[in-house]
């Protein structure tokens, strides 16, 4: 079974690369002070989001980030798995239906009552994985992005 450890601070240096390496196959840019920035506050135990380590926490092979919410219709403490990412050396060998067989697990013993995860419409292989884990595809969900000024 796959080890997912909580990140903390003095684990950034092992999450940056993977965060960088994740921007890179989605052609993103990778800003490695936005990226501290923003991992930061996770690594220091706000209770809006964590990152678990995926793999030996010395030596981890990927990331899963989380954010929590609240929701009335859901009946309290939800949870959405914002980023997750396996490096790729080790992919399809089956470590990502573990994390997201074991973190909802995980997670519903610190009183979790929902987890979601957004993905493409055409991922047909995500979204297969996604629902042999019990997944359940919500299409009537729209999202407003609202613009920060940082």
């Amino acid at each position: 079974m796959t080890a997912l450890t909580l990140a903390r601070a003095e684990d950034l240096d092992r999450l940056l690369p993977m965060v960088a390496a994740r921007r890179a196959e989605l052609g993103q840019a990778a800003d490695a002070a936005a990226t501290r920035a923003v991992l930061a506050p996770l690594l220091d135990g706000t209770p809006h989001g964590a990152v678990y380590l995926i793999g030996p926490p010395r030596a981890p092979i990927g990331y899963v980030a989380l954010s929590f919410g609240w929701s009335l219709a859901a009946g309290g403490l939800t949870g959405r798995i914002d980023e997750i990412h396996i490096r790729r050396a080790v992919r399809g060998r089956g470590i990502g239906a573990e994390v997201l067989g074991s973190l909802p697990r995980a997670l519903a013993g610190a009183g979790l009552c929902a987890l979601d995860i957004e993905i493409g419409r055409d991922d047909a292989r995500a979204r297969a994985l996604l629902l042999r884990q019990r997944f359940v595809a919500c299409e009537d969900r729209l999202t407003l992005r609202l613009a920060l000024s940082r």
